[in-house]
């Protein structure tokens, strides 16, 4: 016995599927440059945060997003910077770590980061 052919499948519409298909590979990363990306002085004994909450937070987001490592995320953040065209250092992955534990964060990303 011979089984029955698989039916074949055509798009009908290929610039609309290649549209789609070119769509979902897309990716918007939107960050103000007017963000305070350092931490301001805390006026107490000890060394002060270098990094700043905001910048904490958006490490932690795209850590986050894409389930990566702290020195992954420190690659791509070096990498979103200078498709920015910033020249900032970034948070190394100690830093996040260890800031993480300490940041207090009282302004939700989409505010500090979307202008």
């Amino acid at each position: 016995m011979s089984q029955p052919r698989k039916p074949r499948y055509r798009a009908t519409n290929r610039k609309q599927y290649n549209a789609a298909l070119k769509a979902r590979g897309s990716l918007t990363v939107r960050l103000n440059k007017r963000v305070c990306w350092f931490a301001t002085a805390s006026g107490k004994r000890g060394s002060s945060p270098k990094f700043s909450d905001a910048a904490i937070q958006f490490c932690l987001t795209l850590k986050n997003l894409f389930g990566l490592a702290l020195r992954q995320t420190t690659g791509l953040v070096e990498s979103v910077l200078h498709l920015y065209g910033l020249a900032w250092p970034v948070p190394l992955q100690e830093a996040v770590r260890l800031e993480c534990a300490s940041a207090v964060h009282t302004q939700p990303i989409r505010a500090a980061f979307v202008g």
